[in-house]
């Protein structure tokens, strides 16, 4: 009996710099014919409002939560490979605040599960910003 295949390849909450190449990597595979790619990155303004920087909190059950949004995503698409890490800590405009990565045999499928992830990931893993404005004030995106 063939062992399961490993579908989702990577779910982390980390406090280190981010890489698109490690996590294309990740979803490189011979059977892959397109990859489903997002890329945020911190942006100097939200809402109209000008931002010099921002700092990630996670929930210690934050990884956890990010590996089953990524579970329940490599299972209900046709996906070969999932790649997924949220960074923490303080990051400067320009920043990569997160990189979700989607292998399928198709484009539609990697790029709708990659889709799905990013949104699911936003609502259910729980990370907070704290995003510092150029006039000296905080405020916090995310808190329920």
């Amino acid at each position: 009996m063939a062992a399961p295949r490993v579908v989702v390849r990577e779910a982390s909450v980390s406090d280190a710099p981010l890489s698109v190449d490690r996590l294309l990597a990740q979803v490189s595979d011979p059977q892959v014919g397109g990859i489903g790619l997002f890329v945020g990155v911190v942006r100097d303004h939200d809402h109209g409002t000008s931002v010099t920087s921002l700092d990630y909190t996670a929930h210690p059950s934050a990884a956890a939560a990010l590996a089953a949004c990524a579970e329940r995503t490599a299972a209900a698409y046709d996906v070969l490979s999932v790649a997924v890490s949220h960074r923490t800590g303080h990051l400067e405009v320009g920043d990569l605040a997160v990189v979700v990565a989607v292998g399928a045999a198709h484009r539609e499928a990697a790029l709708e599960a990659c889709r799905h992830l990013i949104d699911t990931l936003k609502e259910q893993v729980p990370i907070w910003k704290e995003q510092e404005l150029t006039d000296g004030r905080t405020e916090w995106v995310g808190l329920a």
